[in-house]
């Protein structure tokens, strides 16, 4: 049977990031893995991210996103069906941030693939800060995910004090007992930081096993207007025009609930890559990318964003 694990995680909580290192792990001890990306739109930069780690051990796949429910359950399913005959030892699966656990159990215990599957793990990576301006809609999808996770990884926990973690766990902890779910997680539950993670905590996440709890599920998807993604293409932006732009649009209450910004641009014939939330804005270099800015957030307004950004695809 392939193992198969979900990395699940909220907007820009750092679930490409893990994944690099998580992978890697699996293929220095000549495992062969292959990573499935979900991504709503037709552009997927955090496929784009994990490309150094494909090899003979290692391939990427992707699901078109943007979909009805049923379209892209049923793309799920054949894109793990097609993956179950190479012959892997580990599948790596990466939703979208917005993501309903169920539907992971759901179409792993279909035919044929409840022949080829077993569950792994389930890994929920949260910002080590997210008690800071989630919306109801957010704290629920972060619950909803962390609430099968067999070990929670918080993320940028270098930029969080100890008294800021314990806030997050304990906003994390209501957010539970809010949608219904009896589960109440500890330090036992959590890891710290993800680049800092070593080959011993990477050997304790990868045999960490998933929790399977119930809880009240509300009705959450990329299609509703809540929750939504605005894409911006040859924008001709630098790395200052993106820096100012990202802190207007952060800035700007009009623009909606903005909750992450990410993407590529070109300079001095160098691709970089942006990553932004509200209290950061990481740019770095990297081998090849593609012009396009993403929006990500709830009851975004494309016009208003459109005017720090340019026209709006």
């Amino acid at each position: 049977m392939i193992k198969i694990d979900l990395i699940t995680g909220f907007l820009g909580a750092g679930k490409t990031t893990f994944i690099k290192k998580y992978a890697s792990y699996f293929i220095k001890q000549g495992q062969t893995v292959g990573i499935l990306e979900n991504d709503y739109g037709a552009i997927n930069v955090d496929m784009m991210l994990l490309q150094d780690l494909m090899s003979d051990n290692c391939e990427l796949e992707m699901i078109s996103g943007g979909c009805d429910e049923e379209t892209h359950r049923r793309r799920f399913k054949t894109k793990l069906i097609s993956m179950g005959m190479c012959g892997y030892d580990r599948v790596i699966v990466e939703p979208s941030g917005v993501y309903d656990i169920d539907e992971f159990f759901d179409v792993i215990h279909d035919e044929p693939l409840d022949k080829w599957y077993e569950p792994g793990n389930i890994i929920a990576i949260a910002d080590a800060s997210a008690a800071d301006n989630l919306s109801e809609k957010s704290s629920y999808v972060l619950a909803s995910e962390i609430s099968c996770a067999g070990k929670i990884i918080l993320s940028h926990s270098d930029e969080a004090d100890e008294q800021k973690i314990k806030d997050t766990i304990d906003y994390i902890n209501l957010s539970l007992k809010d949608i219904g779910c009896k589960r109440q997680i500890g330090m036992s539950d959590i890891k710290k930081g993800i680049l800092n993670l070593t080959d011993e905590d990477l050997k304790e996440i990868a045999e960490c096993g998933y929790r399977l709890n119930s809880y009240q599920k509300q009705d959450i998807n990329m299609q509703d207007g809540k929750f939504a993604s605005l894409y911006f293409m040859n924008t001709g932006l630098g790395s200052e025009d993106v820096k100012k732009a990202a802190e207007n649009i952060f800035a700007d209450k009009k623009c909606g609930n903005i909750i992450r910004i990410k993407g590529f641009f070109k300079e001095n014939d160098k691709w970089y890559e942006v990553n932004a939330i509200k209290k950061k804005t990481s740019i770095n270099e990297i081998q090849e990318g593609q012009d396009v800015i993403i929006i990500i957030g709830e009851n975004l307004n494309a016009d208003i964003v459109g005017n720090y950004i340019g026209k709006h695809d």
